[in-house]
């Protein structure tokens, strides 16, 4: 995106990420619906997506009230943090939303109106939806995207294995789903694709008008940054030898679609190889067990929460993002290249279009062993400094479009827009780009 772009934000296609946003002196109310808000433990993407997102407009000065599910069967049912008032309520039987959550609600907007409804995923159901005209959905993951991954999963299946019962069953019941989806999703005014894929979906499939698909990428907590001396300690912390010729890392829940399989039997065959590279696994899941089994090649860190993950990105060379769901933007993906780490992941078009748009900020690999294999071996041969050559453009570009504060003001903008056309027009006089000395890389052709 040309940082003179100029016009009417709601014809845009990029990415609102791209733009300057000046600060607002007017304030908003805002209601957001999100399905679960961890009270302890490590978050989820899409819980720390939107832990991010409300702590950094509730620094903006907004008024905003979240309306989510207490996970923790406990007993708080108010969390304060300044100008974010988190409304915990206990989930029904069948894991769904209590009703008086939507009774609060309602007896809230009645009192004082809200400015902005905002809900992630249907966390707002859509027959809630249709009630309110002034409501964004943002979606990490949709059917039509789904189905690419089932054909992934598909194609990994050993010689003679049998297709899952589970499978078979979601061909007609997937199809089915999308045709649902296209229906209820009109339900919801606008639609903010945290992928460009994900809104390309949205406009030709999904039938959605171009006026009411906004693209606007995740951001992350700005203290993922490089810091080679924690990475060194860290290092020497889970003794990973100073001999390491290449030390590999990835994150996440150690399941089948995050890639983990995949992951396991490639490593698997590049460490008989290169008995001087390794894999440092941060995470929790079934998958973790299986890996111990590849030590001392690879080192299981256990889960971390997200205050910790800043050293484990320093001290790794290359991240690796394996998933197989072609859904959403993994915020992983986006922490290392703040601390200015390659990242080697699957080539899902949510990858190739919104993060991995050059070779200058990582490698991609179609999902199946070969593929895995070979993209590391040619890491492998790159050696460490010439991947570190690029760290400075890798973390200059996720500073442009993948902090916090960036996704920050573009929902925030965004939300302006939907209370005000005034504020859909770019730039107005406090928008500048005058502290961007980089320009933006150009998307490769689709």
């Amino acid at each position: 995106m040309e940082k003179n772009w100029s016009g009417d934000l709601r014809e845009l296609e990029g990415a609102w990420n791209s733009l300057c946003f000046g600060k607002t002196e007017e304030r908003m109310r805002m209601a957001c619906f999100v399905k679960k808000w961890p009270t302890g433990g490590a978050p989820g993407g899409m819980e720390r997506h939107a832990m991010t997102l409300y702590r950094d407009l509730a620094k903006r000065g907004h008024e905003i009230h979240v309306f989510t599910m207490n996970t923790n069967n406990d007993n708080v049912s108010e969390v304060e943090e300044g100008n974010l008032h988190v409304h915990l309520f206990q989930s029904t039987a069948s894991g769904a939303a209590a009703e008086n959550l939507w009774e609060t609600f309602i007896v809230m907007n009645t009192t004082t109106p809200f400015d902005i409804v905002h809900t992630e995923s249907v966390a707002l159901a859509p027959r809630r939806a249709l009630d309110i005209p002034q409501l964004a959905a943002s979606w990490h993951g949709i059917a039509a995207e789904a189905i690419h991954s089932d054909i992934v999963n598909d194609l990994l299946r050993k010689p003679g294995e049998l297709r899952s019962d589970e499978l078979q069953q979601n061909l007609f019941g997937r199809m089915s789903r999308i045709v649902e989806e296209v229906k209820f999703f009109r339900s919801y005014k606008h639609h903010v694709a945290i992928s460009d894929y994900v809104a390309d979906v949205l406009r030709t499939i999904y039938e959605i008008p171009l006026r009411n698909v906004h693209t606007i990428y995740n951001g992350v907590d700005p203290n993922f940054q490089p810091n080679p001396d924690k990475g060194n300690r860290f290092r020497t912390k889970y003794q990973v030898p100073a001999t390491a010729k290449l030390v590999f890392g990835t994150a996440g829940r150690l399941v089948r679609d995050k890639g983990h399989p995949l992951l396991f039997e490639a490593f698997s065959e590049v460490m008989k190889a290169h008995p001087d590279v390794y894999l440092l696994v941060a995470g929790s899941g079934p998958w973790l067990d299986r890996y111990k089994k590849l030590a001392p090649n690879v080192i299981c860190l256990g889960p971390m929460p997200p205050s910790e993950l800043t050293d484990f990105y320093n001290a790794i060379d290359v991240f690796m993002n394996p998933t197989l769901r072609s859904q959403g933007l993994d915020t992983t993906l986006l922490e290392a290249m703040q601390c200015g780490k390659p990242v080697l992941a699957t080539r899902f078009s949510s990858i190739t279009w919104s993060v991995i748009i050059n070779s200058d900020f990582g490698y991609t690999f179609s999902p199946n062993v070969e593929a895995m294999v070979a993209a590391m071996e040619d890491v492998i041969s790159q050696g460490r400094t010439s991947l570190e050559a690029k760290a400075s453009t890798r973390q200059e570009y996720a500073k442009l479009m993948f902090t916090a504060s960036k996704m920050g003001s573009a929902y925030e903008r965004l939300f302006l827009c939907m209370k005000d056309d005034k504020y859909c027009m770019y730039p107005l006089p406090q928008d500048s780009c005058a502290d961007i000395k980089h320009s933006l890389p150009a998307n490769p052709a689709r």
